[in-house]
Order: structure tokens, then C-alpha cells, then sequence
């Protein structure tokens, strides 16, 4: 995937709209008016959201005489997601690193407990 495509996608990924209708979208087919209905938008406002949808080629629309569903696509999604997978390594890392130090701590404060200390930190 070009990373040309991959901003695009990332771009139409950023609306918090747009991912309610491919939420929905993953639930199967539906037309524009059956998307529109939980959003304060007007069909025209929900069909902006659509082309940027389908620029990204995160769904396609068909037409089926009056109705025009929509389809969600996976192929944009997976690009996008093995991309962010690339850097599942460093975050797994990072959690491993930071399970560590937190055992550490819990360790020194165990230790640190049981030495007498009163709640002020004086033996």
C-alpha cells in the first residue's frame, strides 16, 4: 500500500463519525438513509462522509434500482492495521519493561514494609 493511500485512509479513519458508520458497516450491508438515522446529519452531510469512505476504499456503494447500499471493504482496513502492527513489537517491549519496574517497586516495597518503619517513614 502506498503511503500516500495510508494517510488516506488514516485521514478518513480520524473522523469519529466515520467510524460509526463503519461500525455499523461491519454489521453488514445497509443503505444510506438506514446510516444516516443515529446521526444529527442530513443525508447530504452523511454522504460527504461516504465519498471520503469510499475514497479511502474503506466501503463501496452499489446501486439496486432506488437503493444504494453501502459494503464495508477490508483490504484498506488490514493495510492499515499491519501497519500499526509493525509497532506492536516496541509497544509489547515497552509493557514488558514497565511490568518489570513495577515488580521491582512492589518488591522494595515489601522489603521496605518490613523493616519497622512506622506510617512516617521513622523505625
Amino acid at each position: 500500500m502506498a503511503s500516500d493511500q495510508l494517510s488516506v485512509t488514516f485521514a478518513a479513519l480520524a473522523d469519529p463519525t466515520r467510524r460509526a458508520i463503519l461500525a455499523r458497516l461491519s454489521q453488514g450491508e445497509v443503505s444510506v438513509t438506514e446510516l444516516a438515522k443515529p446521526f444529527d446529519l442530513s443525508l447530504p452531510g452523511v454522504s460527504k462522509h461516504l465519498k471520503v469512505l469510499q475514497r479511502a476504499g474503506l466501503i463501496t456503494q452499489s446501486r439496486n434500482a432506488q437503493w444504494r447500499p453501502c459494503r464495508l471493504e477490508g483490504a484498506a482496513l488490514k493495510d492499515a492495521a499491519d501497519w500499526v502492527g509493525e509497532y506492536r513489537r516496541f509497544w509489547d517491549e515497552s509493557f514488558e519493561r514497565l511490568d518489570e519496574y513495577l515488580a521491582e517497586l512492589q518488591k522494595e516495597t515489601k522489603q521496605n514494609d518490613g523493616k519497622g518503619s512506622d506510617k512516617n517513614g521513622k523505625g
